[in-house]
Formats: C-alpha cells, structure tokens, sequence
C-alpha cells in the first residue's frame, strides 16, 4: 500500500492518501473523526482488482483542513478538487457516514465525473430530535470538549470483533485535529436539507448499505434512499452497527464487489 500526499492546485491544499492496486479508479472517503486507514479491509478485497484511493478528509489524517464554518458543499467542492487533481476520470466513489453525504452530493453535482456510488451508513433526513442532537454535539465540539466515549458505545457491540474494532477507532479518534474534527462535524450535522431532495438526479448504480443496529444511519433511511435514486438498491447488514465496514468487512466487501461489477445500465433490484 503507497501512502502519498497531494496538492491542489487552486487551493494549495495538501491531502494525505493511500492510492493501491491498478484498473478503474475507486475513490474511498471516510467519515467524521476517521482517517483513510479505517479502509483498511475494503482497500485489501477491492485493490486484487481495482486502482483504490482512500483519501484523508479535510482536517484528518495528513489532511490540510478546510476553513471553520464550511459547509457539505465546500467538502464537495473539495472531494471535486480531488478527483480532478488525480486525472481519474469518471470514479466508482464510496463513502461512509460524512463521507456518505459527500459522496452523494459529488455524485449530484459531477454526474459525468462518476460511474456508480455507495452510501455506507449513509443519514438520510432525520427526524427533529435526532437533529438537534447532532448540531448539540457539533456544539460541544466547536466549544473544545471531545467525548470519546459515548459514539464508540454507539458504534460498536460486545462482540470480540467489535470490541477490537472499537480499539483501533478509538485510537483514530484520540489522534483527530479537534478543529478539523468540529468543522467536518458542523458540516455534517447541518447538512441534512443540502442533497436529501435531489438523490432521484443520481442515475449510476447506487448502492445504499448500513446495519440494522446502526442508530442514527437507520435501514429505513437507505431503503428510501435506494428508492429515491433511479437505479438504487439497498442492502442491510444484520447484527452490527456504524462501523460495519470493519465489524462485517466480509459481508460489505461481497456487497461492493457486486455493485462494481453491475452494469451502469442495469436497473438494479430492490
């Protein structure tokens, strides 16, 4: 695996990331406190037959961050940036939690630029409570306060593999750049209206996975996702929760391959 920085040109950006195998171009992007190094699993099943680019979000890993108070669109913009910097061409391009709504939103707004998407624990209109929970944490956080604890008991279960699981994002956690961690929060937690009333615009393969005991990124809110986009599926995970790509990297890597062999011009089944 290669690890390599790169820098954007309009911006003077440098953005941290682990670029491995060869073939069509898949672009990872994590969520919220994470680094591309939570790839870890999906890198090695999907890189035997794929060129895999994990990037470090803004503020993250080696990441430069982006500016306080930038929005869903900004990390768009920059997940853009990205792409054209690399000379991809049209990506297959996943995302899990924040990186979910990134992914979603590049595929809105770059059609062209991408060949197929998935949301992994995507959040998908929450409800008001749920809402004002989350713009509370992003709240605390801009206030310097960090609470490990409380997502890492929401994100992992009792099982040997959870609990491993939860040691190695733990450690990703302690070693985030707070602001960069509150930033990309804020985006998060107030990006809920930006994308959620054009995913019918996205054309490509869509695949929306999540875990049945994932809180906050229901199975209700993939299967209307996957509903909503013109050629979407959904998949739930049974018996784990938000981390589920390392919880059951087994089980979503047999999902993602199949959604990366399907054609562009299949309707995939519900």
């Amino acid at each position: 695996m290669k690890s390599t920085t790169l820098r954007l040109s309009k911006s003077g950006r440098t953005v941290a990331l682990r670029d491995y195998g060869a073939g069509d171009p898949v672009v990872l992007v994590h969520g919220v406190g994470m680094q591309s190094a939570a790839w870890g699993p999906q890198i090695d099943a999907l890189a035997k037959d794929y060129r895999v680019i994990a990037v470090d979000m803004p503020g993250h890993g080696g990441s430069d961050p982006l500016p306080e108070g930038s929005s869903l669109t900004d990390y768009v913009a920059w997940c853009s940036q990205v792409i054209e910097e690399l000379g991809l061409g049209p990506v297959a391009l996943v995302g899990h939690s924040m990186g979910a709504r990134i992914a979603a939103g590049f595929a809105i707004e770059h059609p062209s630029s991408v060949t197929r998407v998935a949301l992994l624990n995507g959040v998908f209109k929450r409800n008001s409570a749920a809402r004002n929970a989350v713009i509370a944490r992003a709240s605390t956080l801009r206030d310097g306060e960090i609470d490990l604890k409380t997502p890492l008991d929401r994100w992992f279960g009792d099982s040997a593999v959870d609990q491993a699981a939860r040691n190695q994002v733990a450690g990703w956690l302690s070693d985030v750049n707070l602001e960069g961690y509150a930033t990309a929060y804020t985006a998060f937690a107030h990006g809920d209206a930006t994308y959620a009333d054009r995913i019918s615009e996205i054309e490509c393969p869509f695949l929306a996975l999540t875990a049945d005991g994932d809180q906050n990124s229901t199975p209700e809110m993939s299967r209307a996702m996957a509903a909503l986009a013109k050629n979407g599926r959904a998949v739930v995970i049974r018996g784990h929760r938000h981390m589920v790509n390392l919880t059951a990297a087994d089980e979503v890597n047999t999902h993602l391959l199949d959604w990366l062999h399907a054609p562009v011009s299949q309707k995939e089944l519900q």
